[in-house]
């Protein structure tokens, strides 16, 4: 046998495979069809071994397909745009647009000498006008239709790259993914956004159509990840401050109202700076709202243990029973999700009742285990229910603001948090009933006095897209007519 000379070889075979064009594919209704696409590379750099084991792979596959008999779209491109291919140009002080197409033409020339099967008649780079002139076309048409809009979010920066990060983006406690020693900081800037929420209600219905075909546990990712809650969204005025609008909450548990002990807001919550102003608390509190809101914490971080809060030296009040309950701002409470500010019932929420006991909130039992009542404190909560709803289950007469006097002797020495469903007690004239029913009663009560709702919320949040500097897609100026297409490369807005 002839010695293997690789350099030979492989050159014939390539200059016959593309004078025969047989990876080019064409409209072929006598074949099944087969589409591979591997990831599309960043030109931020040159190919490493990484790439190359990924575009292997990739090419086994299409050339395996082929030989089975399938018509085999296998196309490359470039992921060209993004934060990774500027910072490279900076770093070696050259243009972006330069910088990124002498990569690409070094990753072409690579691909092309190791043989892989591409159709390099559709390749295309994200950084050509006649490409993201399309990506400007879907942005005006979502525009027009009330899907892209500008608001101002806070947001995670970081203060070298100069630039929003996304969630994904900030590792190691609070900092930035390519430069681990900068923390990231959070800033409130104006950026645009997609409304993805609204499609949220179909996002979730759709995702039946994957059962049976996707794997149980990332149909329930995805499930978990829209969140669909219902609740009730209640308004408690702030106590004293009569010119400061009332503190929203959104929950699913309103039965367990009356066992708040706090109303905790978000670091970054609107309020914070007016509730601070003035207060008796403000110059300790102000240092440490400061730090917290220098600090990204991730949605799915929420339930880590380290737990920080301060006292504002404002009190809220509690719109069922007049009570008056601390309002506290702690970093676990996320703008992202619901209304940025939560009721704590630490008997009934474990997050709310690790943050009380470091605290030394106190944690009013207002629902308990049915199955563990004495039967006289059972007997007890049914006199409760008769005289508040009659027999005929009616809506209870609750006074402005009143509370019933009469208690079941229950014990507020919590151990661990009761979180399930169950009977109230303590709560006025909704002790004894089951949590269900209490929740529809309270969400009506609440609305008739205009102090709430029922409400339907996501934990999927509208899309930020503000995320590049330079070398992105030019967007629509904001003072542009919404017609406006711009092209230029010197018409970026943030």
């Amino acid at each position: 046998m002839a010695e293997y000379n690789p350099q030979e070889i492989e050159a014939k075979w390539q200059t016959r495979w593309a004078e025969a064009r047989v990876f080019e594919t064409e409209v072929d209704p006598a074949k099944p069809k087969y589409y591979a696409l591997e990831m599309l590379p960043y030109p931020s750099g040159t190919m490493h071994m990484g790439h190359m084991r990924n575009y292997t792979i990739g090419d086994v596959v299409a050339r395996v397909k082929r030989m089975r008999g399938f018509n085999v779209l296998h196309p490359m491109g470039w992921d060209a745009f993004g934060l990774p291919a500027e910072n490279a140009a900076i770093q070696n002080n050259t243009h972006p647009l330069t910088w990124t197409r002498n990569n690409i033409n070094e990753f072409q020339r690579v691909l092309r000498r190791f043989g892989f099967s591409y159709d390099w008649r559709r390749e295309i780079s994200t950084c050509d006008p006649q490409y993201y002139r399309w990506n400007q076309w879907f942005f005006l048409r979502m525009f027009e239709r009330g899907l892209a809009y500008r608001k101002k979010s806070r947001v995670n920066w970081c203060p070298k790259c100069c630039t929003v990060l996304a969630n994904e983006q900030v590792v190691n406690g609070g900092y930035c993914w390519r430069h681990e020693d900068t923390l990231v900081e959070s800033r409130e800037i104006e950026q645009w956004f997609l409304k993805t929420t609204h499609y949220a209600d179909q996002l979730l219905e759709d995702l039946k159509e994957l059962e049976g075909a996707w794997p149980d546990r990332v149909i329930t990712m995805q499930r978990n990840w829209i969140g669909k809650s219902i609740g009730a969204r209640v308004r408690f005025p702030v106590a004293d401050l009569a010119a400061v609008e009332p503190i929203e909450i959104f929950t699913t548990r309103i039965d367990t109202i009356y066992g708040s002990s706090a109303i905790i807001l978000a670091p970054a919550h609107p309020l914070t700076d007016k509730l601070l102003a003035g207060s008796p608390e403000q110059k300790t509190a102000a240092p440490q709202l400061k730090q917290m809101r220098q600090t990204s914490v991730k949605t799915e971080d929420s339930r880590l243990p380290k737990k920080v809060g301060f006292f504002t030296g404002r009190y809220a009040i509690n719109p069922f029973n007049n009570e008056r309950l601390p309002i506290w701002v702690a970093n676990f409470v996320l703008m992202e999700y619901g209304t940025g500010a939560i009721m704590a019932v630490p008997a009934h929420d474990q997050r709310d009742f690790e943050f009380a006991t470091k605290y030394g909130l106190p944690k009013p039992v207002v629902v308990v285990d049915p199955k563990l009542l004495s039967p006289e404190t059972r007997k007890q909560l049914e006199r409760f229910t008769d005289s508040a709803f009659g027999s005929a289950g009616a809506p209870p007469s609750v006074s402005e603001g009143g509370s019933s006097t009469d208690q079941v002797p229950i014990s507020n020495s919590v151990e661990q948090p009761f979180t399930e469903f169950g009977k109230l007690v303590n709560s006025g004239p909704y002790s004894g009933l089951p949590s269900d029913e209490a929740i529809l009663a309270m969400s009506a009560h609440a609305q008739a006095k205009d102090f709430g709702q029922r409400e339907t919320i996501f934990r999927l949040r509208d899309w930020g897209i503000s995320r590049q500097r330079y070398w992105a897609p030019p967007s629509r100026s904001s003072t542009a007519p919404k017609t406006e297409l711009c092209l230029s490369q010197t018409k970026i807005s943030p």
